[in-house]
């Protein structure tokens, strides 16, 4: 009896362990299905949507709307250091490249890298700087064209010119658009700041200027609006003077409805003004006519460090998308997120409400910023610079060019994929300088690995295709972690 009852003792010990054999050994398959590496810390929250990016700063922003994208050009601002590697306060000397990123969804952003403007590496060699760029596209003798308008530093505006949003970019006009010597333009205390459209008619129009004469600050009288010719890179008639109070900076144009709106940002000396305006706020205007007189009508966009406690410089720009508008401004989310101090500024973007009057509501500056408009398809051709989010990631290429490099823990987040119910492989053109894998999870990097992909080392030294299955269905927020150094150029998901 002592046998048996020691038999039956093991027995109901080990069927008391064998759940926990089970959980453990569980747990050990789930650990060694996660990503094997500590991921880099990203400089945005998962659950926000401002900045729209965060791999390098991005101010001023200029956006165009083609054919069912934004496209979003950008001060390019590099941070500078004193001769003791501490990081200086932005002088804007060194900016002499463009930032160009775009999206369908205005979530997942493509950065088409940077667009080399000023001095002997750039297209337009004759400029020093390129500062606060927009952009317009016409139709001119049955071919579509594109016009990049940007800044010579505060004494001009220059335009390059482009058969594609994304360049290559032509100095087809060779010299300075806007100078000094411009009728009714001596003057004018900053030439800069160009905004641009391109009204119903074909007819373009640009509106620039700012600065505020000493004890001018209520009628500063330094903004401008001209014609411009057929060509968008010739002027077509002389600039006209808006009458605009209380001008800082930062000229926006745009028609909604049958109205035009100039849209500015105003000065830091409107204390006790009867329009209720408030510093460094973004102000509009409307007329029946682009080329004015505009009417004043109200605040649309308080200065940015109303809403997130770091004060500066107020530019905007103003876009439509499917019958919706939205504003685009900037912040300085990275630079905190960075611990450094030097007003280095990023992109961000709200949405424009209408009142009942027709007229738009004061727009609230929020890190959650817009909705993802749709889902994204995975099943074409991804550039691998497309993503909503990301840490430890670098955007290499130039015009209109552009690929990520990236170490270990690196990794891009793409919101809202839709992988269906057919997804089968990922594929990947990539190239490594040592062997190394790349991870795809869903949702949270911490789940398991949907699809890990083994680079090899290319023996021609040339980018490559790799693919491995990928487990996935229905909408799921797409990571792609690198556990080594690796150069993604793009991917698809393949049924």
């Amino acid at each position: 009896m002592s046998a048996v009852r020691s038999a039956v003792r093991r027995t109901a010990l080990f069927l008391l362990i064998l759940p926990l054999l089970f959980a453990c050994a569980e747990g050990e398959e789930a650990s060694m299905n996660t990503v094997p590496v500590t991921l880099q810390k990203s400089y945005k929250k998962a659950g926000e949507n401002n900045p729209l990016y965060t791999q390098r700063f991005g101010a001023d922003p200029g956006v165009m709307e083609y054919e069912g994208r934004l496209y979003v050009y950008m001060t390019d601002d590099i941070v500078e250091y004193d001769t003791k590697g501490n990081v200086k306060e932005n002088s804007y000397s060194q900016i002499r490249t463009i930032n160009c990123i775009s999206s369908d969804d205005l979530v997942n952003w493509t950065d088409h890298g940077r667009i080399r403007v000023a001095e002997p590496s750039g297209v337009a060699k004759w400029a020093g700087n390129s500062w606060a760029p927009c952009a317009a596209h016409k139709t001119i003798d049955g071919q579509e064209k594109f016009f990049l308008y940007f800044c010579n530093g505060g004494n001009g505006i220059g335009v390059l010119t482009a058969d594609s949003p994304t360049g290559p970019w032509r100095d087809e006009r060779g010299s300075l658009l806007i100078t000094r010597s411009v009728p009714n333009c001596a003057d004018v205390t900053w030439l800069f700041d160009p905004a641009v459209m391109v009204d119903e008619d074909g007819t373009g129009y640009l509106a620039f200027g700012g600065g505020v004469p000493n004890g001018m600050q209520k009628a500063p009288g330094t903004a401008r609006i001209v014609k411009l010719a057929d060509d968008m890179i010739h002027l077509d008639g002389d600039p006209v003077r808006l009458d605009v109070p209380y001008l800082f900076e930062d000229s926006g144009i745009n028609r909604i409805g049958d109205k035009y709106y100039y849209t500015y940002c105003s000065n830091f000396q409107t204390k006790g003004n009867s329009l209720h305006m408030t510093d460094g706020a973004i102000q509009y205007m409307v007329s029946d006519n682009p080329l004015g007189p505009y009417t004043y009508m109200g605040e649309i966009f308080p200065n940015e460090g109303r809403f997130f406690g770091l004060y500066g410089n107020n530019h905007h720009s103003i876009a439509s998308l499917n019958g919706e508008w939205y504003l685009f401004y900037h912040n300085r989310p990275v630079e905190k997120a960075m611990g450094i101090t030097g007003n280095y500024r990023s992109p961000q973007a709200d949405r424009i409400l209408f009142g009942e009057n027709g007229l738009p509501q004061q727009v609230k500056g929020t890190m959650k910023g817009l909705d993802q408009l749709k889902p994204f398809d995975p099943f074409r051709t991804v550039s691998a610079a497309t993503m909503s989010h990301q840490a430890g990631i670098t955007v290499e290429g130039a015009d209109g060019r552009s690929w990520i490099s990236g170490d270990a823990g690196s990794w891009v987040r793409i919101s809202g994929v839709d992988f269906g119910t057919e997804a089968a492989k990922l594929t990947v053109t990539a190239m490594a300088p040592t062997d190394c894998t790349l991870y795809a999870v869903l949702d949270d990097p911490a789940n398991p690995v949907a699809s890990q992909i083994r680079m090899e080392i290319p023996e021609d030294g040339k980018p490559a295709f790799f693919t491995a299955p990928i487990e996935a269905e229905g909408i799921h927020d797409l990571y792609l972690v690198t556990d080594g150094p690796m150069t993604l150029y793009s991917w698809i998901v393949k049924k």
